[in-house]
C-alpha cells in the first residue's frame, strides 16, 4: 500500500491531450521526502515557493524560484524540502524522452539547475496554457524551450541559423494545405529539412506572426464564412480544424469579440420569397 502524503501536502496532476507531454504535475510539499526513484521522461522543474533539494545519481542539487531544473530519464533521484524552509511549491513537466538528445543525460546530471529568467518565464507560460492547450501552440513553445535547454547544457553560445524567407514561404504553403486537418510543425520540419525552432523563427520574422497564430486566424476567417452561410457552430468547429465547439468559441470570441452563435444570429436573413 502506498504511503500517504502528509495532510498539508497537495498534488494536482493531469495528462494534456498534446504530443510530447506525458504529465503535468503541480505540488505543494511540506516536511516530506520523495523516496529514490526514476522516470522514463525528462523532468522540467520550476519552484514557485520555498526550496527543494535533490540527489541526482551521486550529485547534490537544489532549486529555488529563480532557477530552472532538468532531470534526465532513467537517472535515480529523490526530492525533499530544504531544511531552511521545510516546504516547497513546484510545477513539473514530464516530457517524452525525445524532448532532448539522450547524449545530454550526463550533462544534465552534472548541471541540473541553472538561473535563466527567460527560460523560466517560457516554462511558466507553457504551464498556464496546459489546462486547455492548443497542440500547435504547445509544439512551438516546447521547441523553443528544448533549444534553450540544449544551449545551456552544452555550455556554449547558441549558434542560431538566420531566418530563411524561402523556408517561411514553404511553411506557409504547408499550413495553408493542412489548415482544417492535423497540423504539426514536426511534419513540416521533416518536409522542409529544418528544425521546428528554425521554422518558427523564419515564419515569425517574415510574416510578423507565429505559425500557431496564423493558423488560428485563418481558421477563424473560414469559420466566419461558414457561420454566415448558416452552418451550425458545432459543425463549423469540425470543418475548420478546431477540437470541438468550445475550442472554436474560445478563439472566435477572442478574435471577433462575440461567440460564434451570436455572430451568426446577427446576420440579417433575406425574407422568404424576396
Amino acid at each position: 500500500m502506498d504511503e500517504p502524503l502528509p495532510e498539508r501536502c497537495r498534488v494536482v496532476a493531469w495528462r494534456p491531450a498534446v504530443p510530447g507531454i506525458s504529465e503535468v504535475f503541480h505540488a505543494r510539499i511540506v516536511n516530506y521526502e520523495y523516496p529514490k526513484h526514476c522516470h522514463d521522461t525528462w523532468t522540467v522543474l520550476i519552484v514557485d515557493d520555498g526550496a527543494i533539494r535533490y540527489d541526482l545519481d551521486t550529485r547534490h542539487h537544489g532549486a529555488v524560484g529563480r532557477t530552472v531544473s532538468i532531470l534526465p530519464p532513467g537517472v535515480v533521484h529523490n526530492g525533499y524540502p530544504s531544511r531552511r524552509t521545510g516546504h516547497f511549491r513546484k510545477r513539473n513537466l514530464y516530457l517524452d524522452s525525445g524532448f532532448l538528445p539522450l547524449d545530454l543525460v550526463g550533462r544534465a546530471v552534472d548541471g541540473s539547475s541553472f538561473e535563466d529568467a527567460a527560460l523560466r518565464a517560457a516554462i511558466g507560460a507553457l504551464h498556464d496554457r496546459l489546462t486547455a492547450p492548443d497542440p500547435l501552440d504547445v509544439e512551438e513553445r516546447l521547441a523553443a524551450i528544448a533549444e534553450r535547454f540544449r544551449h545551456r547544457l552544452l555550455r556554449r553560445p547558441p549558434v542560431v541559423r538566420d531566418p530563411e524567407p524561402t523556408v517561411a514561404d514553404g511553411l506557409r504553403d504547408y499550413l495553408d494545405g493542412h489548415l482544417t486537418g492535423d497540423v504539426t510543425l514536426k511534419n513540416a520540419a521533416h518536409l522542409l529539412d529544418r528544425s521546428v525552432a528554425h521554422l518558427v523563427r523564419s515564419f515569425t520574422r517574415r510574416y510578423r506572426i507565429s505559425p500557431h497564430a496564423y493558423v488560428i486566424g485563418a481558421r477563424i476567417d473560414l469559420a466566419r464564412k461558414l457561420l454566415l452561410d448558416g452552418v451550425p457552430p458545432a459543425r463549423v468547429a469540425a470543418e475548420t480544424g478546431f477540437h470541438d465547439q468550445a475550442h472554436l468559441t474560445r478563439h472566435f470570441t477572442r478574435h471577433v469579440s462575440i461567440p460564434p452563435g451570436r455572430y451568426a444570429a446577427g446576420y440579417p436573413k433575406a425574407a422568404s420569397g424576396s
